[in-house]
């Protein structure tokens, strides 16, 4: 494998891939793709053993080879998350409900592409062969949801980025739950030590912020349309939810601690909340505060529902629904049978025997699938942008 050493050879590259994905730049037009920093309020580490110390400005400053590497792991992992968005989405421009929809869509493509961009950029800039590397394999691996990915070096790191996304309410639910864990990330990195990648948020959270209302603005224009039966559209919340808790990592996570002690990801609310942390629970709490948000907007969500004559209510799953990280994870068997921490929905134990025909039945099916594409091809299954 030739490594890039130039950035202009990897942007070379870059560009590669979006030709080899099937990325039809006419979309884009005059879309300029750049790495974006901004300046922080503050040039002190703002928690940790070395709070009160001046943040990072160059890898060499960092002063241990394990922070080096955990940084290094943070931004694999958050570039990793942008370019297969954009993999599991690209197939969508062919079928948006309306004008605006598709913009909408084009816009979040290309402001994730920017974002894995920009990861690239911190890691090439920063962290030498290791960095150009790491920015190399952004552009190797594949969202399993892509057929073209055969011969390539393997899945998307995470799981929520290897899950097929087949259609628009796919894509509004994508952008109100898995987005949003995205947010929460960006969050916890915006006050780091390390000023690259402190730096890189506040414009990455700047564009988070519209790919999150296109999905919470697109699942209300559903609700306020009645087209798509709540049964339906629950499924895709089923879907959804259990692997955007999993995205917060494991219970009484040592990564999370270190990464605490060492100043470079704090908590979603670290400017605001002032007591000292569990550092062995960052995660679940993190989590706890993901869950709480995303019961507001499921609640605004029925609201509009309500409004709309519609007698029935969407629920958001219970955060040890079907989980595969974590404390709730699903215990199996050597043979992938279910033994134990089995709930259903509503986070009520049931049979392990029973829990794989149970999730399957919670699962959208073929006449389901019939059903939605007659709903779609009628049209009218969303409302207008202004309701």
């Amino acid at each position: 494998m030739s490594i890039p050493n130039r950035w202009e050879e990897w942007v070379s590259e870059f560009e590669a891939w979006r030709n080899e994905i099937g990325f039809d730049d006419n979309l884009i037009q005059d879309y300029k793709f750049e790495a974006k920093y901004a300046p922080l309020d503050s040039d002190l580490i703002e928690f940790g053993d070395y709070k009160g110390q001046k943040k990072w400005k160059m890898t060499r400053d960092v002063p241990d080879q394990r922070i080096r590497d955990s940084l290094l792991h943070l931004i694999v992992y958050q570039g990793d998350t942008e370019f297969a968005s954009v993999e599991q989405q690209r197939h969508l421009v062919k079928t948006a409900p309306t004008d605006y929809d598709l913009k909408s869509l084009i816009r979040v493509m290309s402001e994730e592409m920017r974002h894995g961009w920009q990861m690239c950029h911190v890691m090439m800039q920063n962290f030498g062969r290791t960095g150009a590397i790491e920015a190399q394999k952004q552009l190797k691996r594949r969202s399993l949801g892509m057929q073209e990915r055969s011969g390539k070096s393997g899945a998307r790191l995470l799981g929520s980025f290897n899950v097929d996304c087949d259609d628009w309410i796919d894509f509004f639910t994508f952008t109100q739950f898995i987005d949003r864990d995205g947010k929460f990330q960006l969050k916890m990195l915006s006050h780091g030590a390390y000023l690259p990648l402190s730096e890189s948020m506040g414009p990455m959270l700047k564009e988070e912020a519209f790919h999150m209302g296109t999905g919470n603005n697109g699942l209300l224009r559903i609700g306020k349309a009645r087209k798509i039966p709540v049964p339906l559209l629950q499924k895709y919340f089923y879907k959804w939810v259990p692997t955007g808790y999993d995205l917060f990592g494991g219970d009484n996570s040592s990564t999370a601690e270190w990464a605490y002690v060492w100043g470079v990801k704090g908590r979603p609310d670290e400017w605001t909340e002032k007591s000292d942390p569990d550092k062995r629970e960052l995660n679940d709490y993190s989590r706890t505060c993901y869950h709480n948000e995303l019961k507001e907007l499921t609640d605004q969500l029925n609201k509009k529902i309500e409004e709309a004559g519609g007698d029935e209510r969407i629920h958001l799953p219970d955060m040890k629904f079907n989980r595969a990280i974590g404390k709730y994870a699903v215990k199996r068997d050597e043979a992938g049978r279910p033994v134990a921490n089995t709930t259903d929905a509503y986070g009520v134990p049931m049979a392990p025997e029973k829990f794989d025909p149970y999730v399957r039945s919670l699962a959208l099916t073929a006449q389901d699938k019939q059903q939605l594409a007659k709903i779609f091809a009628d049209g009218d299954w969303i409302a207008p942008t202004r309701f």
